[in-house]
């Protein structure tokens, strides 16, 4: 039932031509799913290297009861080696924010058991002269099996899937060739096609759970009432565009957007007016964006645009067309006016993202003081009531 629903959701999707893309192939990936879907695979794969960590060495007891001691201390040795490995990322606790590194934590978790594969098959070969050895030797035949169906437990593309999937198919598939443990190889023919559709069902829950993650992402990531990121995520944003900025030294620019005398629409028209009002303001400022920018609500009637790679004159071209544009009409028909205050990461100096916005926020509050309906930033001459800025930064 849930491949019939996931397989729902992806006709869906291919439908809306929207999320399709994102299920097959992460290039398209937001930076904020990348940073979240990294996070849980590096968690998973601790997780799962812990379980098999603690469960490879415990098999010891059966090798050394069913076979001759030169084969069990090969085996005990592989196993040890193996559980090592399995600890040593289970207990890695360097962080992993990037997918680069979360997929280098899962291909890991998985080189892992696909080694142990292609070294015991050999050692286990034709090893079966009695039924417990070759129920015993079969158990070690399925290993890629097991493997295979492990994928389901992370939240992965199409793409990633299948290749993940491939080096496991291969070791199975050059298994075949050596000679399988489990059976002759006319059967082994069957045995591939079956280790194909697990990979196969493993990957489409792996995908299902991608699908679930944007869906909740998305659902968190976006104000109800204005359609503006939310602040939690704003946050988040925050801190990847100031780190982009200060790591290719391009200008990152925050615009502190507060609207004036907000409260009283509020006590004289009753919230619906309001919401109305809020709405129309933030549907103004997103009119005229770029796509590369964003806009956060901060909280109430405020609201935070980040502009990267845009230096002040920028910015400010932006904030007077949204001037101009208007952030809509009070329910007594006068219009509604913003104060507003900018401040730019490297013409600022600022050393984090909580100063930079803390920056702009002061510089707005300064614009409140100085009469509202008016804009502070670095290198912007004073202004008077409804004085447009001529373009020119002092």
């Amino acid at each position: 039932m849930r491949v019939e629903r996931l397989l729902a959701a992806m006709v869906d999707a291919f439908v809306r031509g929207d999320e399709l893309p994102d299920l097959i192939h992460p290039a398209g990936h937001s930076p904020i799913l990348q940073r979240r879907r990294a996070a849980m695979i590096r968690s998973r794969v601790r997780m799962v290297a812990l379980i098999f960590g603690v469960l490879t060495p415990l098999w010891i007891a059966i090798d050394v009861t069913v076979f001759d001691w030169s084969l069990a201390i090969w085996l005990i040795l592989l196993r040890l080696t193996a559980s090592a490995a399995f600890l040593a990322l289970a207990f890695d606790r360097r962080s992993c924010e990037d997918m680069a590194c979360a997929w280098g934590r899962l291909a890991a978790l998985l080189a892992i058991p696909t080694l142990f594969f292609a070294i015991s098959h050999p050692l286990l070969y034709n090893q079966g002269v009695d039924d417990l050895r070759i129920a015993v030797s079969a158990g070690y035949g399925y290993l890629p099996f097991v493997m295979v169906a492990g994928l389901s437990v992370f939240p992965l593309t199409a793409t990633e899937g299948a290749l993940f999937a491939a080096p496991m198919l291969g070791a199975h598939l050059a298994a075949g060739f050596y000679g399988s443990l489990v059976m002759p190889f006319p059967s082994y023919i069957s045995a591939l096609w079956l280790l194909a559709l697990i990979a196969v069902v493993a990957t489409l829950a792996a995908i299902s759970q991608l699908h679930f993650m944007i869906a909740l992402l998305e659902q968190a990531a976006h104000d109800a009432l204005t359609g503006a990121f939310s602040r939690r995520i704003g946050e988040e944003l925050l801190k990847l565009q100031v780190a982009h900025a200060e790591r290719t030294s391009q200008p990152l620019t925050a615009i502190f957007v507060d609207l004036d005398d907000f409260k009283a629409v509020n006590d004289r028209h009753g919230h619906e007016e309001g919401d109305r009002v809020l709405r129309h303001a933030a549907n103004t400022i997103r009119s005229l964006l770029r796509q590369s920018d964003a806009l956060i609500r901060w909280g109430g009637e405020e609201f935070l645009v980040l502009m990267p790679d845009t230096r002040i004159d920028g910015a400010m071209i932006a904030v007077e067309r949204m001037r101009r544009a208007g952030f809509g009409r009070r329910p007594d028909g006068s219009l509604q006016t913003a104060s507003i205050g900018i401040a730019e990461q490297t013409a600022d100096r600022t050393a984090d993202w909580e100063t930079l916005v803390e920056l702009a926020d002061q510089r707005m509050y300064r614009a409140k003081q100085d009469g509202k309906d008016r804009v502070v930033g670095p290198g912007i001459p004073p202004q008077t009531d409804a004085e447009p800025w001529d373009g020119i930064v002092a």
